[in-house]
């Protein structure tokens, strides 16, 4: 990204809107290139309470000075990983270079399944196992409302510096004391190219007959609802309501009703897309362009001519973690930007460290123009964020459509 972002308006709204990704993610106009920058078992062992003096949850007893470890859960494909040693490179080296050792799990499908495993330990102040959790926007406001995250010491951070200026002040997290962005990226379709040779260029297109059965959509509200809507002509960052989420809900429940749907489903889309399972999805970015490079090239991902939604995600650590000095340590690595465009080569979301896209210039010369990774402005005209709802309205839409899907 480059080190001085435009001071546009339609940016400064998308980041003020930032309460909700992939309840409240989102709210502005078009998107901007620093706007964009604006994935199970997770039983721990601990069964004790911590509770503040004012009754709410207290922090953990941080043991990182007498445990070195931190323990990382993530989505699938979102870190740097070398098959031939089944190792991700960055953390060895993070490792060697701190001597914390790092364990990483890759527990998070999505972020209603994942916040239902973890929530009741949350709630009690208890340790889930994980130093960091990394979770969208509308899931990381609602952890954080619910204190159920520690506060950042942004003196074991000093790479935080290098988060883009737009993505400091997030309205979920005025002055990032509780979080730091991970990754962005959009919200798109794919498709097989073999099998769809014609290409997709529509949410509608999903539809075709030959495509029967073989479809999948995501089961994060706001990517799969915002892409239906936008194909039905709604501006998802302006004013709309229950009429405009309601024709979409109905043309999703017509399409799972029908068969045409196969599944509903997170980050686990992508084994299917392998066995051949389902041929034409409603995705994520970066994913997409992971699994052409393991698997040979096989997909296409579009924004599709309707336009994308926008998301990002964020790394926290959760009430109950004894290591959150370690986490910090790690978090500090990850704001380089030689190993933030590390881990932006190989995962191809978008960077949200300033001054990765130089050094992306000595990692990966090729990746220098990836515009799933450093964004065209075109693209970044196309894409949207949901627009931010308010309580009853969350309520409401995520169980109808929680009902829609079959959970």
């Amino acid at each position: 990204m480059p080190k001085r972002l435009p001071e546009d308006p339609r940016l400064r709204g998308l980041i003020a809107a930032q309460m909700s990704r992939r309840n409240v993610l989102m709210g502005a106009g078009g998107l901007t290139l620093a706007g964009l920058l604006a994935a199970c078992g997770t039983g721990g062992t601990g069964t004790s309470t911590n509770t503040g003096s004012a009754g709410g949850l207290a922090p953990a007893e941080d043991l990182s000075d007498q445990e070195k470890v931190v323990n990382w859960a993530n989505w699938t494909l979102y870190l740097d990983y070398d098959d031939s040693t089944q190792k991700y490179p960055s953390l060895e080296a993070f490792s060697k270079q701190s001597g914390i050792q790092a364990k990483y799990s890759e527990d998070i499908d999505g972020n209603d399944t994942y916040f239902g495993k973890i929530q009741g330990q949350l709630a009690a102040g208890q340790d889930i196992g994980q130093d960091i959790i990394t979770l969208t926007d509308w899931m990381a406001a609602r952890l954080i409302r619910l204190g159920y995250t520690q506060e950042l010491d942004h003196a074991n951070i000093p790479n935080a510096a290098n988060l883009l200026e737009t993505l400091k002040n997030v309205d979920f997290d005025p002055g990032r004391k509780n979080s730091l962005t991970w990754q962005s990226g959009y919200a798109g379709i794919a498709w097989n190219k073999e099998a769809v040779p014609g290409g997709l260029k529509t949410v509608g297109d999903l539809w075709k007959p030959e495509l029967k059965g073989r479809v999948e959509v995501l089961d994060e509200m706001r990517d799969t609802m915002g892409l239906l809507m936008m194909e039905n002509g709604v501006d998802i960052s302006g004013s709309w309501g229950a009429n405009e989420y309601d024709a979409a809900l109905e043309v999703l429940q017509k399409q799972i009703s029908s068969g045409q749907i196969r599944q509903v489903k997170g980050n686990s889309y992508k084994e299917d897309l392998i066995s051949g399972d389902a041929l034409a999805v409603i995705c994520w970015s970066g994913d997409i362009t992971q699994l052409n490079f393991e698997e040979g090239d096989k997909w296409e991902f579009a924004i599709p001519e309707a336009g994308g939604t926008l998301w990002s995600d964020n790394l926290m650590v959760p009430i109950g973690s004894p290591h959150k000095k370690n986490a910090e340590a790690l978090m500090d690595y990850y704001y380089d930007p030689v190993n933030a465009a590390t881990a932006a080569a190989y995962v191809n979301f978008i960077c949200p460290v300033e001054g990765a896209k130089e050094a992306m210039e000595k990692i990966d010369p090729e990746l220098v123009d990836n515009p799933l990774i450093f964004p065209t402005e075109e693209d970044l005209a196309r894409v949207s964020v949901f627009r931010s709802l308010d309580a009853d309205e969350e309520t409401d839409f995520s169980d109808r459509f929680q009902q829609t899907i079959g959970n």
